[in-house]
C-alpha cells in the first residue's frame, strides 16, 4: 500500500488530487455537534495543499437514497474544513455535474474544494458492477490521482471507495496508515492482558467480533442495550429492556465458549432502571431505581450499568495492556445515564494500557463526555470497518489500495 508520503515524494504540484474523505459528521438542524471525523482527516489534506496539489475532496454523509437531500448536504462540512485549514475552500454544488466541473476546473495549486455529498448519486452505493463502474468513471475524470483517507467507509464496496482507485494511481492517506497500525496491535502484536469491552445497542451487531475475540481477547466486558440479551440467556428477568430473543441461543453458545476457552466474560451486576426511555431532547430528570441485574422488574427497562458495575469494570480493565472498547455502556445522550460510559472511559484515561475508542458512539461520547482525546492511544474514525477488521473480514477500500 502506497503511503501519502512516497506520493508526496513523487510530487503532486499541479495535480488534481482526489482525497476520498469521511466527513459524515453528526448534524443538528444544518450545525456541526462533532467535528471528529473533519479533523481527523484534516492533516493529510494540509500535507497534500501544503505540496501544491489540487485537493478535491470527497465524502458521503448520511444515507440519502440516491438522489440529492439538502439535510444530508456536505456544506457545513466544507466551511468547518475551511476554518480548521484557515483558507477558503470551494463547494460545488453536485458530485460530477457542471458545478463540479467548473469548481475542479477554477482550482489553483494548493488549493481545496469539496464536491457534494457522493450518495446523492444512486451509482456511488450501487450492488450493480456496471453502475457503480460508471460513476467511478465520472469521478476519475476530475482527477489525476487517488488518495483513500476516509477510514470510516472503507468496509463498503462503494464507486468512491472501491471502483475509483481501480482506475487512478493511489495511495494511502495519513489517517488509514494510523488505522490500520493501531488495528494490527489489536490483531497481531496485542500486548496483554487484553481487555475488551463492547456496548452499544444490539447483540446482532456485534456477534461476529465476538465469534473473533472469543479466541484473542483475554477479558470481555459487556455493556449497553446489548447486555440485556446476554443477562436473558442466564436465566434474567430483563423487565422491557432491549431483547433480541432470536440471539439468545447464539449468546447461550458463545457464554460456554468463553468459560471452555478461559476467557472472562463480564456482565453488569447491576442496572439503572426506568419504566420509560428517557427524554433525549429536553433531557428531563430521569426517573430511576438501581437493581441487581438479576433483579429488573417487569415493568422496568435498562438504561446504564450501575455503580458497582462500574467499580467492577473498572478494576477489570485497570491492569490491561491493551484495551479496545466500542459502544456506549447506557444510553449516554442523557446525563442521568451517561454515567456507566463516563466510568469506562475514566477507566482507560487511568490506566497504563494502549488503549483504543472504537469509533462511531464511542467516539462521539468521549467527546461529548469532555475527556482529552489526547488522553487515549487512538480514537478510531470507522466504527463498522474497525469491527469488521477485528473479525478478520477483508475491507474493500483497503484492498484497492493495495491492489
Amino acid at each position: 500500500m502506497k503511503t501519502i508520503d512516497e506520493l508526496l515524494a513523487e510530487g503532486v504540484k499541479g495535480k488534481r488530487v482526489f482525497v476520498r474523505a469521511d466527513l459524515n459528521v453528526p448534524l443538528a438542524e444544518g450545525t456541526i455537534t462533532d467535528d471528529g471525523r473533519i479533523r481527523a482527516v484534516q492533516p493529510t489534506i494540509a500535507k497534500l495543499a501544503e505540496a501544491g496539489a489540487r485537493v478535491i475532496v470527497a465524502s458521503h454523509l448520511g444515507r440519502p437514497k440516491g438522489a440529492p437531500e439538502p439535510a444530508f448536504s456536505l456544506a457545513p462540512a466544507a466551511a468547518r474544513l475551511g476554518e480548521l485549514l484557515g483558507t477558503d475552500v470551494a463547494f460545488a454544488t453536485d458530485t460530477v455535474g457542471s458545478s463540479a466541473k467548473e469548481t475542479v476546473a477554477a482550482l489553483t495549486d494548493g488549493k481545496v474544494a469539496v464536491i457534494e455529498n457522493l450518495r446523492f448519486n444512486a451509482g456511488e452505493t450501487s450492488k450493480d458492477d456496471a453502475e457503480r463502474g460508471a460513476f467511478a468513471d465520472q469521478l476519475a475524470e476530475l482527477a489525476d490521482v487517488y488518495v483513500g483517507d476516509g477510514f470510516g467507509a472503507v468496509h463498503r464496496k462503494h464507486a468512491s471507495v472501491f471502483d475509483l482507485p481501480e482506475r487512478l494511481p493511489h495511495a494511502a492517506g495519513q489517517l488509514i496508515a494510523t488505522e490500520v497500525g493501531v488495528l494490527k496491535k489489536l490483531t497481531d502484536e496485542v500486548k496483554r492482558p487484553y481487555v475488551v469491552v463492547l456496548g452499544g445497542a444490539k447483540v446482532s451487531d456485534k456477534l461476529a467480533v465476538i465469534d473473533e475475540l472469543l479466541g484473542k481477547a483475554d477479558r470481555l466486558l459487556i455493556g449497553g442495550g446489548m447486555a440485556y440479551t446476554f443477562l436473558y440467556a442466564k436465566g434474567y428477568e430483563v423487565g422491557i429492556s432491549l431483547l433480541q430473543k432470536d440471539q439468545v441461543e447464539k449468546v447461550k453458545e458463545y457464554m460456554a465458549r468463553a468459560e471452555s476457552t478461559g476467557v472472562e466474560l463480564v456482565l453488569p451486576v447491576d442496572i439503572l432502571a426506568s419504566t420509560e426511555f428517557p427524554d433525549l431532547k429536553g433531557k428531563t430528570p430521569a426517573d430511576y431505581t438501581i437493581v441487581d441485574a438479576d433483579k429488573i422488574p417487569a415493568d422496568k427497562e435498562g438504561l446504564d450499568i450501575g455503580p458497582k458495575t462500574r467499580e467492577l469494570y473498572a478494576s477489570k480493565i485497570a491492569d490491561a495492556a491493551t484495551v479496545f472498547w466500542n459502544g456506549p455502556l447506557g444510553v449516554f445522550e442523557h446525563p442521568d445515564y451517561a454515567g456507566g460510559t463516563r466510568a469506562i472511559a475514566q477507566a482507560l484515561v487511568d490506566s497504563d494500557a494502549f488503549t483504543v475508542v472504537g469509533g462511531g458512539d464511542s467516539a462521539a461520547a468521549v467527546r461529548t463526555l469532555g475527556f482529552d482525546e489526547n488522553a487515549f492511544g487512538h480514537i478510531s474514525t470507522g466504527g463498522g470497518a474497525s469491527l469488521e477488521y477485528l473479525e478478520g473480514k477483508t475491507l474493500p477500500g483497503l484492498a484497492a489500495l493495495e491492489g
